[in-house]
């Protein structure tokens, strides 16, 4: 099935996903790599607020690559990154902050309990740096720029960004881990 949704996103919006299903974007997503995380999650372990909404929000794991302007950024590309590096400190992202959907490759281990309920995880193939860019309409903010223009958290307008796939639904079905069981069957039947 196919989604065309609209950020902020709401719990029903996820809701109505299921593992498979392909999704589009419009709206706000802000990228975040780990020393993004890091930082968000030391921020709220100190009581500060962030300088951004994560409320509905859609984080894509993303270090884009920026040209400045006179009028401000240029997306020169802005591809996917590995998700699993997030994994550890997804859990606590989402217990502190309404993240509705995570945006990626590879997938992500052990997050499927954490995003039940709460969050979904699109997965974007990977090489898309330049579609991605393309479909990237405007930069509206920088934070964080201090840990480096692939690190710093940006606030991204886009149009029908994708096509993505849900790799985990909101219900806790995660294709990547069905793929890696069915792997590790196969291997075992080989021995």
């Amino acid at each position: 099935m196919e989604h065309h949704l609209q950020t902020p996103l709401k719990k029903e919006d996820i809701e109505k996903l299921n593992a498979g299903d392909i999704v589009y974007i419009s709206g706000e997503i802000l990228t975040a790599r780990d020393e993004a995380h890091a930082r968000i999650l030391d921020m709220e372990k100190e009581g500060k607020k962030l300088p951004f909404s994560l409320e509905g929000a859609a984080v894509y794991h993303c270090g884009p690559l920026m040209q400045k302007t006179k009028n401000g950024w240029n997306v020169v590309s802005a591809g996917p990154t590995t998700s699993g590096r997030m994994s550890k400190m997804t859990p606590s992202l989402l217990k502190a902050h309404a993240v509705r959907a995570i945006i990626g490759k590879g997938g992500m281990k052990d997050v499927a309990d954490a995003l039940k309920n709460k969050c979904v995880y699109l997965a974007y193939t990977g090489g898309c740096a330049a579609l991605a860019a393309e479909l990237i309409k405007e930069v509206k903010a920088v934070y964080w720029l201090d840990l480096g223009m692939p690190e710093a958290v940006w606030v991204l307008r886009v149009e029908e960004f994708g096509p993505l796939i849900v790799g985990i639904d909101a219900k806790g079905k995660d294709i990547f881990a069905e793929v890696r069981e069915k792997a590790q069957k196969r291997l075992e039947n080989q021995k």
